[in-house]
């Protein structure tokens, strides 16, 4: 169903944007199209091909993304973000306006060009906050009481993405993200747990854990989360819902920093710090039963193999990884 089509991804040059990338081009379409500004992003993370071209600016900005939806893309994936919980403490502002107002320009350039999807990559673990029971449901409504300038504005970008389908008939489906992780993350002051400990771990130094390590989080490997985002952008029940992509299962971050202390051979073991003030989710379970029925969503790889790949990346690329880390 993607056969010919030119794609749109923003953010495509970050992590999941260019899983997303890589994949796309195993399919025969005619363009990809990659809007980044590369601050979080890397253009050594994306393949080489003939068939994308990156227009280097944010989606704050109109003239990148005229030139951008000139090119008339049949399919959007808005996958740019200010990412994640502690950069949008630090910075707020700039959170409202990329996840906010780069929200809106996008699907308002989108509602223009007539495209025949938008896929809006959310957050689950931002819209329901930190005192909903689990299983997570998407039929839970979003929490009133939410912890950091990242989840509010995550979820700001929902109800844009909703308002664009009720009123102006935009074919718009959202994935719910939860603590995707795999190759092409690079570790960074704002980066997520996986990335960081492998990074420390292979420096040979102790695994940092903020809290008890007895916290869970619902780990999901990105080519699952690839494979339901392209899903969310073909299949017809999708639009005008939103899905959990999750493992559905949890997982304690001691754990994790145990098996990637086991497959680094690091022996600095871990290290405590104090849970962070905004950090009160000591529990995370996506339930992912509406994915599986809607998109076919089947999460295949499990967190003790997801973790295995991540680190074989990490070994083979580590001369670049070192080079790119942003602490």
């Amino acid at each position: 169903m993607l056969e010919n089509t030119t794609i749109l991804v923003t953010g495509g040059a970050g992590f999941i944007g260019s899983n997303l990338v890589q994949e796309l081009l195993k399919y025969d379409v005619k363009e990809v199209i990659i809007v980044d500004n590369f601050s979080s992003g890397s253009k050594w993370l994306l393949p080489e091909s003939e068939k994308i071209e990156v227009y280097q600016g944010d989606v704050l900005n109109d003239e990148v993304l005229k030139r951008a939806f000139s090119k008339r893309p049949d399919v959007v994936f808005h996958l740019a973000a200010h990412f994640a919980n502690q950069n949008s403490i630090d910075h707020p502002e700039t959170d409202l306006l990329v996840n906010g107002l780069g929200t809106l320009k996008v699907l308002e350039y989108a509602q223009i060009a007539n495209v025949e999807r938008v896929v809006f990559a959310g957050s689950g673990c931002s819209i329901y906050g930190h005192d909903a029971p689990l299983p997570l449901k998407e039929e839970l409504p979003p929490s009133m009481h939410l912890d950091t300038p990242y989840q509010i504005h995550k979820l700001l970008g929902e109800l844009y993405a909703f308002f664009f389908h009720d009123y102006y008939d935009l074919p718009v489906s959202i994935v719910r993200y939860f603590n995707v992780y795999g190759p092409g993350e690079l570790p960074g002051k704002y980066r997520n747990v996986i990335p960081n400990f492998i990074y420390w771990a292979m420096k040979g130094k102790p695994l940092p854990i903020t809290g008890t390590g007895e916290e869970t989080r619902d780990f999901t490997f990105v080519k699952d989360a690839v494979k339901a985002t392209l899903k969310a952008a073909v299949i017809e029940e999708a639009i005008g819902e939103a899905f959990n992509i999750a493992s559905g299962t949890e997982t304690k971050i001691i754990d994790i920093a145990n098996k990637i202390n086991e497959l680094t051979g690091n022996p600095a073991g871990v290290t405590y710090k104090p849970r962070r003030d905004w950090d009160r989710s000591s529990r995370r379970r996506a339930s992912v039963e509406k994915a599986k029925k809607v998109l076919g969503y089947n999460p295949e790889t499990s967190i003790e193999k997801g973790l295995e790949k991540t680190v074989e990346w990490f070994k083979r690329n580590w001369e670049f990884i070192n080079r790119f880390a942003r602490f």
